[in-house]
């Protein structure tokens, strides 16, 4: 059984502010550290339940926050940028499962650090005409290429959006959100084995593959400027809304990829680094 763990950092246990979870931060070195302990026990929960195969890839910021030596010797470690399939770099047809760690909820939504992909510059996206963040356009990318995402952490926020799109996802809150910059933590010892227990139980029995979604979807962004859409106007299949909206229509994951490039350009126009 072959698992493919895509890590983010604002839904880890005990994190609640951009000094947490940013680079230089006054908290990040305990932040990544936490990181790792709520990965390794989603590695437990996988090879508990007869994972032959982990590959984590470090989906956060630079995707250079989990340190090899602190992740679980059964995992493989997909780390840096820049990488073509963003979150979900290195999961493929191959993977019986992916498992959502760390994950938060979409933009403007009341959770905590919530966001998409690009804090401030992104205001909302949507996936054929449904509200989608990370989570959403991960799940849909992931079922695209046949591959179930059987288990979410994060926040109630980010529990709650996965249920909403998918209720058969098994999601473990790890903490409450009060605010954007505040939570409720659950005790770490109790967060981490409650992740390594859903883990294993929603990899037992062995998950089913989904049926691959037919024909094209439509992906459709709305940014807080106007300046980043009238550059995206110029790669071919982008249209325009309005002034701030931009949407193209193609084929997950390969629509998937091309909002990469919508993210790279963004970024430069910027100055503000997408950190997903």
């Amino acid at each position: 059984m072959r698992i493919y763990i895509s890590v983010d950092m604002e839904g880890i246990t005990g994190l609640v502010d951009r000094d947490d979870v940013q680079p230089g931060g006054r908290d990040y070195e305990r932040g990544r550290a936490m990181m790792a302990e709520d990965v390794n026990a989603a590695i437990r929960g996988a090879v508990a339940a007869g994972a032959t195969e982990v590959l984590v890839n470090d989906a956060h910021g630079p995707m250079r926050n989990l340190l090899p030596e602190a992740l679980h010797p059964a995992a493989r470690l997909v780390r840096g940028k820049p990488k073509r399939m963003l979150m979900l770099e290195g999961l493929t047809e191959e993977a019986d499962a992916a498992i959502l760690v760390g994950y938060h909820s979409r933009a403007g939504a009341l959770g905590v650090l919530s966001h998409s992909f690009m804090g401030h510059e992104i205001e909302d996206m949507w996936l054929d005409g449904r509200p989608v963040g990370e989570i959403g356009l991960a799940h849909a990318t992931a079922a695209a290429l046949g591959v179930p995402v059987v288990a979410l952490t994060g926040d109630d926020a980010a529990c709650a959006e996965m249920t909403a799109w998918d209720e058969s996802v098994v999601t473990v809150p790890v903490k409450y959100a009060r605010d954007r910059f505040a939570a409720e933590l659950r005790p770490t010892g109790e967060a981490r084995r409650a992740i390594e227990e859903a883990v294993a139980e929603a990899l037992s029995p062995a998950p089913k593959r989904p049926a691959v979604p037919e024909g094209e979807s439509l992906l459709t962004v709305r940014w807080q400027s106007a300046s980043v859409p009238a550059v995206l106007l110029a790669i071919p299949g982008v249209t325009a809304t309005d002034s701030r909206t931009v949407q193209a229509r193609g084929l997950l994951p390969a629509l998937y990829q091309q909002f990469g490039v919508w993210m790279r350009v963004a970024s430069s126009l910027t100055n503000q680094p997408p950190y997903c």
